[in-house]
Order: structure tokens, then sequence, then C-alpha cells
């Protein structure tokens, strides 16, 4: 079972469930889970090999969906579901596999593509790191920056590092998610796969991870998908338009 992070419990209704990107956690989405909270069950879980839930071998979309599947079983059997990025990967593979669980989906800048952008870099920079060294978060953000020059990347980085753990460490299996890197930058063949039920891609402005020719792919295997775009946001568009994104998501959910 997978960690998970409730808020809103005294709601009814369909809960919602979040599952966050490569290197994230549950608690990255903490604000907006309970600002969306006000009114409904939120669930944010930690992804396997990510934050407080279990460091395994595998780290494969299919394996990833039951993981989702198992916590929605627990919480109520049916949930909508939103996930960013790895996690929205992990949410489409969700739905077309037991779409008896899922009652809206909301699939955060990303597409049912492979892309060619691995991340295992970032997986350096973070093992370079001599945690024995490291006393403050600040002083790990000095040394990362040798490696990953962009501030917003390290700040996302550097929440899954336990400077209060002994010995200090990361909240984060690097060694399957190097193993598996190909995994999670590509997808798995579709087959004849299909989720008819409502759901909305939504996507940062200045982001390309999904295109216009991605969308007959799309629609394919989501003939009722829906986009938008949020603009002036990127990749990490709950990130960059925190309020605009938390707007869209309630739209929708409230359709």
């Amino acid at each position: 079972m997978l960690n998970y992070v409730e808020y809103g419990t005294e709601h009814g209704g369909t809960p919602l469930l979040i599952a966050h990107g490569l290197f994230g956690s549950a608690r990255n989405w903490g604000v907006i889970a309970k600002r969306l909270a006000d009114t409904r069950h939120v669930i944010a879980v930690d992804m396997r090999n990510h934050g407080q839930s279990d460091f395994g071998n595998s780290h494969t979309y299919e394996d990833m969906a039951a993981d989702l599947a198992e916590v929605i079983r627990t919480v109520g059997g049916q949930a909508d579901v939103l996930g960013h990025s790895m996690g929205g990967k992990t949410a489409m593979m969700l739905a077309l596999t037991w779409p008896d669980l899922v009652r809206r989906l909301i699939v955060a800048d990303i597409a049912p593509v492979g892309y060619g952008h691995t991340q295992t870099p970032l997986i350096d920079a973070m093992e370079a790191l001599d945690l024995a060294t490291i006393t403050s978060r600040q002083g790990a953000d000095t040394a990362l920056a040798n490696t990953v020059p962009e501030a917003g990347v390290r700040a996302f980085l550097l929440q899954s590092l336990d400077l209060r753990a002994d010995p200090k460490a990361w909240r984060l299996n690097h060694t399957a998610l190097r193993a598996h890197m190909d995994a999670v930058i590509g997808f798995p063949a579709l087959g004849d796969q299909i989720f008819d039920g409502p759901v909305f891609f939504l996507s940062g402005a200045t982001s390309d991870y999904v295109r216009p020719e991605h969308r007959p792919l799309i629609k394919t295997h989501f003939p009722a998908a829906r986009f938008a775009k949020i603009p002036g946001a990127g990749h990490w568009l709950h990130a960059d338009k925190p309020r605009e994104f938390e707007a869209a998501v309630r739209v929708f959910l409230d359709a």
C-alpha cells in the first residue's frame, strides 16, 4: 500500500486522488490538496520509490497503476484522479486498465507517449552530494547549484532530502528510478484500450509536453477528452499558477 495523506475526510461524495510526478511526493501537493478539500475528500499519495512509500525494484506504469487501484479500493472503490507528469501517465494507465475505479480523470501536462528527455542527470546530481557534510537545506542548495543551475528545480528536488534522518538521505529510490528511466519517460503500447469517461488534459501554455500531434492518439483512447492551457504556466503548472490550476480543476470536477 502506498503512503498517502488525507484531507477533507468529513466530506462525502467521490474522493479526489492526486498522483505526483517524478522526484515529487504527496507533500508537494499539500497546499492545493488542502484548498480542494474544502468541499471534497482529497487523497495525495507518495508514488512507489518516492517519499514515505515502499522502495522496490520495479517502477513500471502497470505496477504504479495497480498501486493507485489498491488505494482507491481502500478509500471507497471509485475516485476522481488527478495526475501530473509521471503521475498523469500512471493515472491514464489506471483509467484504461480499471475504468470502473475512475469517475473523472485530470491529466496535468503529459501525453500517453514516449519522450526523449531522460532525467538521469538529476539523479547523478543528487547522488553526487556528500550528505555527510550537508548541515542545512541552504548548504544543500549551494552544493547542488554546481550541477543544477535552475533554482526552481533545486528547490523541487530538495523537498525530497531528509536532513533529519540518521544518516541523512533522499526520500527517493535513485537505484530503481535510474534502472527504469526508459520506462518512466516512455509509455506502454495501449492496443485498443479505451476510457470513455470525462477526461481533462490541462497543460501549461509555455510547455511542449502535450502537442497538437498528440491529440489524435489521445482521442483514440480517451474519446471524451477535453483540452485547456493555463497562460504563463510551464510543465509545473500547479506550482507556476496554483490559483488558476485550482480553479480549472474545480470547474471540471464540479461539472
